[in-house]
C-alpha cells in the first residue's frame, strides 16, 4: 500500500491536471452498487471554511451539496465530519515563522502541508454548510482537535496511531461498506478512504459528490494512493 505521507511529500513538484487521471485512475466498480443496511455514507467536512467565501475554500465545494443530500437518502446509515481545530494549531502557517499557506514543514509524525487559519473551533467557519440536510446522520466525529498533530481522515489522525473511534463503532454496528464523499477529494477524503480500506472495508468514493483541491498535484497522487489501497470510484449513478 502506497505511504499517505508519500501523497504529501511530492507537493512541490508540477501540478498535473486532474482531467489526466480519467476513469481508469483508479478501480472501477463493474455493476450498480448497493447502499443497504450493512453501508454507510460519510459525508466529510462539508463546513463553511471549505466552500467558495471561506477561508480555506475548495473549488465549486458548495455544489455538491444538493447531491450529497440526495444520495444521503438511500443510506440507512450516515456518519458525518468536521474538522473542528486550536486557534493555534500546528497545520497553520500562521504558526510557523515565514512559512505561507500550502508550504510544508516536518513535523514529528511527518511531512505537513500548511494551511490558512481554518475550522476553528466555535467559529461560523467551522459550522457545517447550512443546506446540509442530513436530518438522519447518528453520528459527527469532530477531528483536528489536538493542536500538535492535523487529522485528515475521520479514522486516525495524521500521526498514523491516534484514533477517532470511527473503526470500531462502525464495526460493532456491522458495517462492511463504507461510501465517502465531501471535501476535498485529494485530503481528507482520501485519507477518509484509505483508512477504512485499512480497518477492512469495503470502501467507494463517490467521485461526483467530491470535489478536490489539487494542490501542486495532489489530486493526482491521492488518486493513485487510492488506487493502491483498493478504493473503488464511482459516480452517483453507479449506485443502485
Amino acid at each position: 500500500m502506497v505511504d499517505r505521507r508519500q501523497v504529501m511529500m511530492g507537493l512541490g513538484g508540477v501540478a498535473v491536471s486532474a482531467a489526466l487521471l480519467g476513469r481508469a485512475g483508479i478501480a472501477q466498480a463493474a455493476a450498480k452498487v448497493s447502499a443497504g443496511g450493512k453501508s454507510v455514507l460519510i459525508v466529510v467536512d462539508v463546513q463553511n471554511c471549505f466552500v467558495p467565501g471561506g477561508s480555506l475554500a475548495v473549488k465549486e465545494g458548495d455544489q455538491i451539496v444538493p447531491l450529497i443530500n440526495k444520495i444521503a437518502k438511500g443510506f440507512e446509515n450516515v456518519v458525518m465530519t468536521q474538522d473542528w481545530h486550536t486557534a493555534d494549531h500546528v497545520s497553520f502557517a500562521s504558526q510557523h515563522a515565514g512559512k505561507k499557506p500550502f508550504e510544508a514543514v516536518k513535523l514529528p509524525y511527518g511531512n505537513q502541508v500548511l494551511w490558512p487559519d481554518h475550522c476553528v473551533q466555535g467559529t461560523e467557519g467551522a459550522q457545517l454548510v447550512k443546506d446540509l440536510s442530513i436530518p438522519h446522520a447518528q453520528l459527527v466525529i469532530r477531528k483536528g482537535f489536538h493542536k500538535n498533530v492535523d487529522s485528515y481522515s475521520a479514522f486516525t489522525e495524521a500521526d498514523g496511531k491516534t484514533t477517532t473511534g470511527l473503526g470500531g463503532y462502525l464495526k460493532q454496528r456491522g458495517i462492511k461498506r463504507v461510501f465517502v464523499v465531501g471535501l476535498a477529494t485529494d485530503f481528507c477524503v482520501a485519507w477518509t478512504a484509505m483508512d477504512a480500506r485499512k480497518q477492512g472495508f469495503e470502501t467507494y468514493v463517490i467521485e461526483d459528490a467530491c470535489r478536490g483541491i489539487d494542490a501542486q498535484g495532489s489530486l493526482a497522487k491521492s488518486w493513485a494512493a487510492m488506487k493502491a489501497a483498493g478504493v473503488k470510484r464511482i459516480q452517483s449513478a453507479d449506485l443502485a
